[in-house]
């Protein structure tokens, strides 16, 4: 019998999100789920019919395969990794289940302590567009948990040995029935380590971490960007008794700089010249986010706006070799606060200049003589 169109199987047409197609599967695959219908031969074959469909639209590069050529890309193998005939049905649809319902559907695959693992902890560091450019070392202090001394960790009274959980009886987990499914679930007493503590440590109270101030001292890579997040592992919050440590996140703010702006590796500035320079031309110095100076010519005739790139003066790059370039912007001031001598001086440079002195102004109004006519 040929294959149905999965679009067809799942009830959703080839413009659907992935989220309809999630949602369309998830209707099917609980309306004939094996558990429901047990002994339905009928049921069975469409969940594996729905599973199937749902398996090659939820990946982009399976459903491009299976728009572009049909069921013909995964027959005989065809497709890669889109065949289906090793697809265990049960154990995709276990991953799914668990997506829309929690944990615990078929089997509880999680550590123990995983549940115990301590949290990840967040700290905002600013730095100046300078100490980015150069990176830098510097010490952090902010509080937290450690794994207690005393009982090293594990909770326990020194001495004590712990006990096992008396609600799940050391599995770490325990069932509950809903509806027409049986839910696997983390023990709420002991959170999921299976253990129980039946002579706390005096220093901690039986969590085998307490708080205390840290310090740490952090390397800021050189080309380091507003808004990056650096992850150091293991630094985070002590798990509870005997969990790992969670991650400490560091999320750097670059301050604005009153001189240089930066898009990516590339930094860029304004700088104002006086009509005469732009006319005539002339060369400056200005200013490099290394502290250095760099000389750059003006040429005459140079408009207002005008762009000069200064290769490798931007930013490090923070991953790999390579230097970003620098952009200055010339922009023309026009003089205010005239005195008589400049006045003139003016005055007769408007008597003699010419249109080919000029020629974007020549240009506009020609257009503007243009329109009027029009």
């Amino acid at each position: 019998m040929a294959k149905r169109d999965y679009y067809d199987v799942l009830g959703v047409n080839k413009s659907a999100t992935p989220d309809q197609i999630k949602s369309a599967y998830r209707k099917l695959a609980v309306k004939y789920h094996p558990d429901k219908n047990k002994g339905d031969k009928v049921s069975e074959d469409k969940f594996k019919e729905a599973s199937e469909a749902y398996h090659v639209l939820s990946n982009a590069e399976r459903k491009q395969n299976y728009d572009n050529f049909g069921h013909a890309a995964f027959e005989n193998g065809g497709g890669g990794r889109g065949g289906f005939s090793n697809f265990d049905f049960s154990s995709h649809f276990s991953d799914i289940f668990e997506d829309f319902f929690g944990e615990g559907f078929g089997g509880g695959r999680r550590s123990r302590r995983s549940n115990n693992r301590g949290s990840d902890l967040r700290y905002d560091l600013s730095i100046t567009l300078e100490e980015a450019y150069s990176g830098k070392k510097q010490d952090i202090k902010f509080t937290s948990s450690e794994k207690c001394d005393n009982c090293k960790g594990s909770g326990s009274k020194p001495g004590h040995n712990v006990g096992t959980c008396s609600m799940c009886g050391g599995h770490g987990q325990v069932r509950s029935s809903q509806g027409f499914f049986t839910v696997q679930q983390t023990c709420p007493q002991c959170s999921g380590s299976g253990e129980e503590i039946t002579n706390p440590c005096s220093s901690c109270g039986g969590q085998g971490k307490k708080q205390t101030s840290k310090r740490l001292s952090v390397t800021i890579p050189k080309g380091v960007d507003d808004g990056t997040r650096i992850r150091l592992s293991g630094k985070g919050e002590a798990g509870t008794r005997g969990g790992g440590s969670g991650d400490l996140y560091l999320f750097v703010n670059v301050y604005s700089h009153e001189l240089f702006k930066r898009s990516d590796e590339n930094l860029f500035f304004e700088c104002p010249i006086s009509i005469a320079d732009a006319a005539l031309g002339t060369s400056i110095k200005i200013p490099t986010i290394d502290g250095g100076k760099a000389k750059i010519t003006i040429p005459s005739g140079t408009q207002s706006g005008k762009q000069f790139r200064l290769r490798g003066k931007g930013m490090p790059f923070m991953r790999g070799s390579g230097t970003g370039d620098l952009y200055i912007q010339v922009n023309t001031e026009v003089p205010i606060s005239l005195n008589k001598e400049q006045k003139e001086l003016l005055e007769k440079f408007r008597e003699i200049e010419n249109e080919k002195s000029n020629p974007g102004i020549k240009k506009f109004f020609q257009r503007a003589k243009n329109f009027w006519k029009n």
